[in-house]
């Protein structure tokens, strides 16, 4: 199998004002391209730092973060921005929409910057799959939670990423509206056959992928498949 992510010996540590504050320490794992793999632990363990070091949106002190078999330590930070506008979709607890644009206009802007052809009619057939068709003209605003994180998961797949990272994607639903969501989410992954890294304090939605690793104190206190398989 591919290794898509590889992450070896990765340390961070925060200072403020005369003190240090180890958020990670010592961790490595690796994810094979496809797979379904889930960060778990209580709040305040690195799991949301540990998602921005794997996604390159920030620098590691120690260690090394390797995406797509591009060691993203030697990367600069417009290097890194291109690297995660190729292969890398977010889905975030807040759903990060942009409030001034359409539901439609959400989606269809990282295929405009990419310079896709037919990006509105890809956006359109996107946002039919994960059932606001009817809501495309819609804003942020006039959408409830569920609908604009399903608007952010249309977004996510639509650069067609080879690997998926979502931060809490449930965190601002209620129970029903988040296992819509979370089955839409697999549904679309197992479709494009991304690789899913799922940051959740939800054991019940973490057990749906196929590895777990379970984060406390910044230390990697388990790594192992799940119920799923």
């Amino acid at each position: 199998m591919t290794k898509i992510l590889n992450v070896d010996k990765l340390g961070k540590t925060y200072t403020s004002g005369s003190k240090k504050l180890t958020v990670l320490e010592d961790i490595s794992f690796s994810i094979n391209s496809g797979d379904t793999f889930s960060i778990v632990g209580p709040s305040g363990s690195g799991k949301t730092t540990l998602l921005g070091l794997c996604a390159g949106l920030d620098r590691p002190d120690s260690g090394t973060v390797s995406l797509c078999d591009t060691p993203m330590n030697q990367l600069n930070e417009d290097e890194r921005a291109g690297l995660r506008n190729k292969n890398v979709g977010f889905i975030f607890q807040n759903f990060q929409l942009l409030p001034t644009l359409t539901a439609l206009e959400n989606v269809v802007v990282p295929l405009e910057l990419q310079g896709v052809k037919n990006a509105s009619k890809t956006g359109r057939e996107l946002l039919e799959k994960v059932g606001l068709a009817d809501r495309s003209h819609h804003y942020p605003s006039q959408l409830s939670g569920g609908e604009q994180q399903r608007v952010a998961l249309a977004r996510a797949f639509s650069n067609r990423p080879a690997i998926l990272f979502a931060d809490e994607p449930t965190g601002n639903l209620d129970e029903e509206t988040g296992e819509k969501v979370v089955k839409l989410l697999f549904d679309l992954n197992k479709e494009a056959g991304t690789t899913l890294v799922i940051v959740t304090h939800d054991l019940e939605l973490a057990k749906k992928t196929q590895r777990i690793l379970r984060l406390k104190g910044g230390r990697i206190m388990d790594n192992q498949l799940s119920e799923a398989l």
